[in-house]
């Protein structure tokens, strides 16, 4: 167990290593990520009544965005130097070394984004409520979008564009965006969320379970 564990830690550190040295997509895609925020409500004026309860459900769809801006960088550096032939034919399981992976890239893109996304709606005079339930929603649903990518780019690893990968994920993603869209609007009228969080929860612990086996599949199918 705790060579599983160790090897886990190694892959997570190597990655996170990786991300700080070549910060640049991640960068990109933060700063797309507030340049679309900051720039949307200009478009209302000084309507702030409209702008509070629309910004909650574009600061969703700006994260999934820039979300899917980031996904390629899971495995596009192992594909590269061919370390991703090395990982399948690892004596480890595929699946520990593929959630060490995801893990890396909700640290380095999810985190960020949260912190980013709080920020605004704090800058953006949301109520404390709304800023809550934006909370909730991301820190539940951001690691569901690193899953559900990594599953998308093992099936695309070596496609150019990211065209198709942005239209395998985008409906799947779907559910995650209409619970906390809801849940915030539910926040703004200062109603219950749970019933929301509960859902997104359960997709959180299904995706949690599914998507590091899903992602090995896919990745040894690309492989072989």
């Amino acid at each position: 167990m705790s060579e599983y564990i160790n090897i886990f830690n190694v892959i997570l550190r190597r990655d996170l290593i990786l991300a700080f040295r070549d910060k640049t997509d991640f960068i990109n895609s933060l700063f797309f990520f507030i340049i679309v925020i900051t720039l949307f409500p200009l478009s209302f004026g000084t309507k702030s009544t409209i702008v509070n309860e629309i910004i909650p459900g574009m600061i969703w769809i700006s994260a999934l965005l820039a979300t899917c801006l980031t996904l390629e960088t899971i495995f596009r550096s192992d594909f590269e130097d061919g370390s991703i032939e090395q990982l399948t034919l690892s004596r480890y399981p595929l699946t520990l070394l593929v959630s060490a992976k995801i893990f890396a890239h909700w640290i380095t893109f999810g985190i960020p984004l949260i912190i980013i996304s709080l920020l605004m709606g704090i800058l953006l005079s949301l109520s404390n409520e709304i800023i809550m339930a934006l909370f909730i929603t991301l820190i539940l649903g951001t690691p569901i979008l690193s899953l559900l990518g990594s599953v998308m780019v093992a099936l695309t690893i070596g496609l150019r564009g990211g065209m198709l990968l942005n239209l395998l994920i985008l409906p799947l993603s779907m559910p995650v965006l209409i619970f906390s869209t809801v849940a915030i609007q539910n926040a703004a009228l200062n109603q219950s969320i749970i019933a929301e969080t509960y859902f997104l929860a359960g997709i959180l612990v299904l995706a949690i379970t599914l998507a590091p086996l899903a992602t090995a599949a896919a990745l040894r199918i690309r492989l072989s």
